[in-house]
């Protein structure tokens, strides 16, 4: 299998990509074709190592990796990913819960599958690969906790100071040695800006050997068609329906994982993607221009982008938006209605729910009514609740139970580095940290 930039570069292997992260030309990695997968509807397939071992196969095939495709699944995969059904009055709605691992989020499958691949194929202490990350919530404490104390990797995470939640902010910054945590004066769209604009930069490059963590890194993606593979299929196998999916999204990257899935022939049915705000994707695909906005701050922390970086794979995949009507959807909630919603979930469907999941709750819940009651519905809970304390606690009226993985973080002391938006500023860090 060969990978190839969305801008048409030269091909490259799987390895290459995943130590690249973002192509040479700028693109972002895809597979030159996509497999078509059928899936066992067997009993085997309630194992979710099982469907991740025949899906990822294609996409490995000629990899270094390929012979440890086995160990990095069992080392991605050793949480529940548990679907569970919603207390509906009527039709069926699922959550698939996607916050049981190790910094209670959903990135931390597609942080841990990236480590668990760069690991093999760098891990040399004397010529580190040095991981970017820009975040805006979960991705860079997830990756922090993947590749922390790993040989061979360093870990830069860049977050917009002030604009994620306390409990966000001490994930990001509680790491070891390799790890070093930059508060950016600045949005997230100013975070992400700085680490494609290092990438970019050949000289300061090859001197620190850069690779991304992001989900413009394929590495990121694949583990998470899985997924959405083993729920679709776990479910057409239980009820002889295709389910659709409403999932959170900001920088589109987990919702192109589903979008993904469903090209290769998984029974997805229709994908809704559920936004802040931050309405980029919303009035694209109702026939706007794609016009990059600066990013908004919202409840919904992780969702604040103004300019989703996924939507270049989207678009090359799926064509343009009038190409995309009818086979991806998307519908923007404000924050008093995700305040709302939160309220609602509890009172109604014995949920807490994370002001990212709310935004899903939301939608599934202001379908037509004759669509959410003919359809099978899943909706993604991307992180949980404990994480957003401060907004959910005070609308449920109920302290909630933090998790022992995220107890056990919060106990570790945090250090990080405030900076101004800037290249320069990020350089001086980085040199000050690692030279």
């Amino acid at each position: 299998m060969r990978y190839q930039s969305t801008r048409g570069g030269a091909s490259v292997t799987l390895d290459e990509a995943l130590r690249q992260g973002i192509a040479a030309d700028g693109g972002l990695y895809l597979p030159e074709s996509l497999p078509e997968l059928t899936l066992s509807s067997g009993a085997d397939s309630a194992d979710i190592k099982v469907t991740a071992g025949t899906f990822l196969a294609p996409f490995f095939a000629g990899s270094d990796l390929e012979d440890s495709l086995d160990e990095i699944i069992a080392e991605t995969f050793s949480f529940p990913l548990p679907v569970s059904a919603l207390e509906v009055a009527a039709g069926r709605c699922d959550v698939l819960e996607l916050y049981h691992g190790p910094t209670a989020a959903f990135k931390d499958i597609g942080a841990g599958f990236l480590a668990a691949c760069l690991s093999r194929l760098e891990g040399d202490a004397e010529k580190p690969l040095t991981i970017l990350v820009a975040t805006s919530g979960d991705t860079g404490g997830a990756v922090a906790a993947a590749f922390d104390g790993r040989p061979g990797m360093r870990v830069v995470v860049l977050y917009p100071d002030g604009m994620v939640s306390a409990r966000q902010a001490h994930q990001l910054t509680c790491w070891g040695d390799n790890v070093l945590s930059l508060a950016v004066d600045g949005t997230f769209d100013d975070c992400q800006a700085i680490v494609k604009s290092a990438m970019a930069d050949r000289q300061l490059n090859d001197k620190h050997r850069f690779s991304s963590a992001n989900s413009i890194n394929i590495g990121r993606l694949l583990p998470q068609a899985i997924y959405y593979a083993h729920a679709s299929v776990l479910h057409k196998m239980r009820t002889g329906t295709a389910p659709g999916f409403i999932i959170p999204t900001g920088n589109l990257g987990n919702a192109f994982a589903c979008f993904l899935a469903r090209e290769t022939g998984m029974p997805i049915g229709k994908i809704i993607l559920a936004t802040n705000a931050n309405r980029l994707i919303v009035d694209y695909l109702a026939g706007s221009a794609w016009e990059p906005r600066a990013s908004i701050q919202t409840l919904a922390s992780a969702m604040d982008v103004g300019n989703p970086s996924n939507m270049e794979r989207l678009r090359h995949v799926g064509g343009d938006a009038e190409d995309l009507v009818g086979r991806i959807r998307a519908q923007s909630v404000t924050d008093a209605q995700i305040k709302s919603q939160i309220r609602r979930d509890y009172e109604e469907l014995n949920l807490i729910s994370c002001p990212h999941t709310a935004t899903a709750t939301y939608v599934w819940q202001h379908l037509d009514e004759e669509e959410r009651l003919s359809h099978d519905w899943i909706v993604v809970a991307t992180a949980h609740a404990a994480k957003f304390e401060q907004i959910v606690e005070p609308i449920i009226g109920e302290r909630i139970a933090l998790p022992s993985v995220l107890a056990a973080i919060l106990k570790k002391p945090s250090h990080f580095v405030p900076i101004e938006a800037s290249m320069a500023a990020f350089e001086a860090a980085l040199e000050k940290q690692f030279d």
